[in-house]
């Protein structure tokens, strides 16, 4: 393909559009430099079903790179090998300036596929760097590999420890931007009774614990409701959990909402118990709305990037259902404490918006390109 002269084509590479927070961070990268002028194209493993993905941007190519039934063989060794030719193959035929990768082995697959191509990768770490790089292999290879990207990207400062010092010197922070949905005024009237938290309903939330803290305190809050937004495999086993702790009456799982800020901007906690997150999009929604948070201290170091202890929200220890306890009963019980640390809580907004947080990328974009 003809490479239209002046203008300058990024590429983002990642698994699939499927609705997670990495996924939706791409996307809305790719719609700001489609606004900027410059030339974007998604490059997918995988396409899954019409409503099960994020919306490309009118404007934003779309390149698929498995392989086909016909090119799939007998052999995985063989199989790989293919992979990284089509892949290269991609970039040859697309000739992007700069490929932002994240997650896990894609980043090694950018690196290896893009190298004498004169195609710049930029690879990003979004989670937990020892979950998307465990074992000693692959802590091997992120070491070996990552110093041939122009660029790497981390979320948090704690990120970086796990790196070799080369990739410590030269990574940047770049933080995610705030969905726009979430930039409005905070919501100042009395707080409906109601606990509320996003995300998808699997092992890792742990919203199990959060039931059980919430059960815990039925007692002495019997007027409050516990709403979980969102869908996963263990949500039958939630519903059955709250059955058998008394509390199926006041737990609510509704599933996936298009319309999350409108539903939980007038709750009284948000509440999330992960025992690992990168940086969480939904944590950080929470806060922009004004809400009184309590987060989980995740290895990322993701939450303690977004709240400060006792200053915008509570942050406890992963998995600790007692400090959970205590905390929900500090907040609960002392509204006037809850609304201050709340309306400290909303000027993320102004530290995370997209305006702001899209310069910094296209910065760093731009510098790499030049």
């Amino acid at each position: 393909m003809e490479k239209k002269t002046g203008v300058k084509h990024i590429a983002f590479y990642i698994g699939s559009l499927n609705k997670g927070g990495a996924e939706r961070v791409f996307v809305n990268l790719a719609d700001f430099f489609r606004s900027e002028g410059y030339r974007v194209t998604m490059v997918t493993q995988y396409r899954y079903p019409a409503g099960e993905e994020y919306t490309l941007p009118e404007g934003v190519g779309r390149v698929i790179s498995d392989l086909t039934d016909a090119e799939l063989g007998r052999n995985r060794a063989a199989n790989f090998c293919r992979r990284l030719r089509k892949l290269r193959g991609i970039w040859r035929a697309e000739q992007p300036d700069l490929v932002l990768s994240c997650i896990g082995k894609n980043n090694f697959m950018a690196v290896v596929t893009t190298m004498f191509t004169g195609v710049k990768p930029v690879v990003s770490v979004v989670g937990e760097a020892g979950e998307e790089y465990p074992g000693r292999v692959m802590r091997l290879l992120a070491n070996l590999l990552f110093p041939h990207a122009a660029g790497i990207v981390l979320q948090t400062e704690r990120s970086r420890s796990f790196f070799n010092r080369q990739i410590q010197r030269r990574a940047v922070i770049l933080p995610n931007s705030l969905n726009p949905a979430f930039i409005r005024p905070r919501y100042e009237g009395e707080r409906e009774k109601r606990i509320v938290t996003v995300g998808r309903m699997d092992a890792n939330k742990n919203h199990e614990m959060m039931l059980r803290a919430f059960a815990a305190l039925g007692d002495q809050y019997p007027e409050y409701t516990l709403t979980i937004y969102g869908d996963g495999e263990l949500r039958p086993y939630l519903n059955s959990l709250a059955g058998e702790l008394g509390i199926a009456e006041r737990v609510f799982l509704p599933g996936v909402i298009p319309d999350v800020a409108e539903r939980i901007e007038r709750a009284a906690l948000f509440l999330l118990t992960s025992y690992s997150e990168g940086v969480s999009n939904a944590l950080i929604e929470a806060l922009a709305l004004g809400l009184p948070v309590i987060a989980t201290d995740v290895p990322s170091g993701g939450t303690e990037e977004l709240v400060s202890d006792g200053v915008n929200g509570r942050i406890i220890p992963a998995g600790d259902q007692k400090a959970l306890e205590k905390a929900m009963d500090q907040l609960l019980g002392d509204p006037a404490y809850a609304e201050r640390l709340g309306r400290k809580a909303a000027e993320i907004q102004s530290r995370l918006a997209p305006e702001r947080v899209n310069r910094l990328w296209k910065a760093y974009f731009d510098k790499i390109m030049a």
